[in-house]
């Protein structure tokens, strides 16, 4: 990316999905290769990829294909096929976790640290900088001054999540789930232990909450924060959602697009890529799936950034339900409701329940679905079928901004056609030029004709018309010249070459900013330890994955602080461990390092009792 460029990155769960992020405006799109990726359920095949990647290079958006699960050594020798396949399909990044890759003989593709990689410190950044890394995507939970203080340590790019689902550990530093089943979020197999339910209790035994979900987090939305991102040093804003589907691509890429353009021409940024998305309908995060927002750590340590009481969608609040009978209930804001909208509610055990809206009528709301709900009950919408709509028959297009010049020479008219990327092209039409006998009526027919962009890839920017003096020119031949020119425009965009960005990394041996890698340091095969090796790391120890012995260890290290969201905050001071039972009767222990303000998560008697 060039100085003073910005990039909106969107996910994208297969092609179609990919598709759609173009169409809504990103400039780059992020997408899992049939293997390796940190979502081994969001895996493509390489010709899905190749289509993504045609598809995007129209507009200059560039893809970037998701490689970044740690590596066996058997898996070595694929993982470096695979990348050579993804350059050949037009790849412009590859994010990786497993520094044994920069041990091999990759293509020039550039590579990305994956956030997998733990880029939380300043050091960090720079280390992976000088070791190739094009660009390193932060650690989520970084406020704005850690921003900072990165910023001013590297000139990498620098990619950060501002949309989507929260882990609440830091990512690459989970093994719960590893731990409780096996399934191990280094490996894209995280079976996500922390959206569960769990009771909590003190030292003593007291309970302080039961069966709440309490390791669960809302969803990050920093659309208000763009600016002061960009300004604290963020080139690329990441849209969480891999596993999300067309709707929530299309509503929320939609939305930051809109608010990212604000932001841009407001300060002076650029786009990194080409067209404008024009959509039909008026975005809205709060219509797609979210836990509630949180704008996280961006300002330091938030109070309340849990979600506790489920980890599905609720939905907008609509008030509280009364007369509740029959199969129907009296609702305030009953006429926002239309038939096949979902609600929900919180049923008399605290359990989030849903329905679909059979009808309204005269402020009650009839329902497929009322098992639990009681007079006061919390109603809240989580489909809006209006929406919906609204979205399908607004999908959004993205079109190049067209400039047209018209005008006459010895034989006849010429329409000159140029777009955004550079590329131009005309159409002539031959024949006897009749001055206009209404010179105005003329130039407005002209005017009008020529500007009938209909379905095309296109936007009107400007329209010069440069006659001589006003001509009469039948509308038929209007709308040849206009079809002639825009089809020749098209070949002449074709034809122009995608630009790439080829790297080649050169082995270095800066050191590593610590001198030993306990079980965390995620080094699963022989080529990431040489790679740490040669970078002065004297001490490596196993992965998980590959048997470390996770007894008495952290399975979960977060900034997310349980005590303080209780009001239990005790900072600068010892405090006693608090402890988790989750629905099968394990035990977990939570250690406070108040100093660091860390919350740490240990398994209670797995090799301890």
């Amino acid at each position: 990316m060039k100085k003073n460029e910005l990039e909106l990155l969107a996910p994208a769960k297969d092609l179609a999905c990919g598709q759609e992020a173009v169409n809504c405006g990103a400039d780059a799109v992020y997408i899992g290769a049939e293997r390796f990726g940190a979502r081994v359920s969001a895996g493509n095949s390489i010709q899905d990829i190749e289509k993504l990647c045609s598809y995007a290079g129209r507009y200059r958006a560039r893809v970037y294909a998701a490689l970044n699960t740690i590596l066996s050594d058997e898996e070595l020798p694929r993982a470096q096929r695979l990348a050579r396949q993804l350059w050949e399909a037009g790849a412009s990044g590859l994010i990786v976790q497993d520094m044994g890759l920069l041990e091999l003989d990759l293509p020039p593709i550039p590579l990305i640290a994956s956030t997998q990689c733990h880029n939380s410190t300043p050091e960090k950044v720079l280390f992976l900088e000088k070791a190739g890394f094009k660009r390193i995507i932060l650690a989520r939970e970084l406020t704005l001054e850690e921003v900072k203080a990165v910023r001013a340590k590297t000139s990498a790019e620098l990619e950060f999540f501002v949309h989507g689902a929260l882990c609440v550990c830091y990512s690459g530093q989970c093994y719960l789930s590893y731990a409780l089943g096996g399934r191990s979020g280094n490996r894209g197999e995280c079976a996500q232990p922390c959206r569960k339910l769990y009771t909590l209790k003190d030292a003593s035994g007291e309970t302080l909450a039961v069966n709440k979900h309490l390791l669960s987090l809302k969803d990050l939305n920093l659309s208000r924060r763009l600016s002061h991102l960009a300004a604290a040093g963020i080139t690329s804003f990441k849209i969480e959602g891999r596993l999300k589907d067309r709707d929530y691509v299309r509503n929320v890429v939609s939305f930051y697009r809109r608010e990212l353009d604000k932001v841009m021409a407001k300060k002076g940024y650029s786009r990194s890529s080409f067209g404008r998305s024009v959509a039909g309908f008026e975005p809205d995060p709060a219509k797609t799936f979210n836990r509630g927002y949180t704008e996280y750590f961006v300002d330091g340590n938030p109070a309340d950034i849990a979600s506790p009481d489920t980890p599905k969608f609720v939905g907008e609040p609509l008030g509280p339900a009364s007369d509740v009978k029959n199969g129907s209930f009296r609702l305030r804001e009953a006429a926002k409701l239309h038939p096949g909208d979902g609600i929900t509610y919180f049923d008399r055990g605290g359990v989030l329940a849903g329905s679909l809206v059979n009808g309204v009528s005269d402020g009650r709301v009839r329902v497929n679905n009322m098992k639990g709900m009681e007079n006061g009950a919390q109603v809240y919408r989580n489909l809006d079928r209006e929406f919906m709509r609204a979205m399908e028959r607004g999908a959004p297009r993205r079109l190049f901004a067209l400039k047209l010049e018209f005008s006459d020479y010895e034989g006849g008219f010429v329409l000159k056609a140029s777009d955004e990327l550079g590329a131009s092209a005309e159409a002539r039409w031959r024949g006897v030029k009749s001055p206009a006998q209404k010179p105005e009526a003329a130039l407005d027919t002209v005017r009008k004709q020529l500007s009938r962009l209909g379905e095309t890839d296109y936007y009107l920017e400007s329209l010069d018309i440069k006659l001589s003096r006003p001509y009469f020119l039948p509308v038929a031949a209007l709308n040849d010249l206009r079809r002639d020119a825009l089809a020749a425009l098209g070949k002449a965009a074709a034809a122009l070459p995608v630009p790439r960005e080829e790297t080649k990394i050169v082995p270095t041996a800066h050191p590593y900013p610590e001198e030993k890698l306990d079980f965390r340091g995620n080094v699963l095969n022989s080529k990431a330890a040489a790679f740490y090796k040669r970078h002065g790391v004297k001490e490596i120890g196993m992965a998980a994955e590959g048997g470390a012995d996770l007894a008495g260890k952290p399975l979960m290290t977060t900034r997310f602080c349980i005590r303080r969201r209780l009001g239990l905050c005790r900072k600068g001071k010892e405090v006693e461990p608090l402890f988790m039972e989750d629905a099968e009767g394990r035990k977990f222990r939570l250690e406070f390092d108040c100093a660091r303000c860390v919350m740490e998560l240990y398994l209670e008697g797995k090799g301890e009792q």
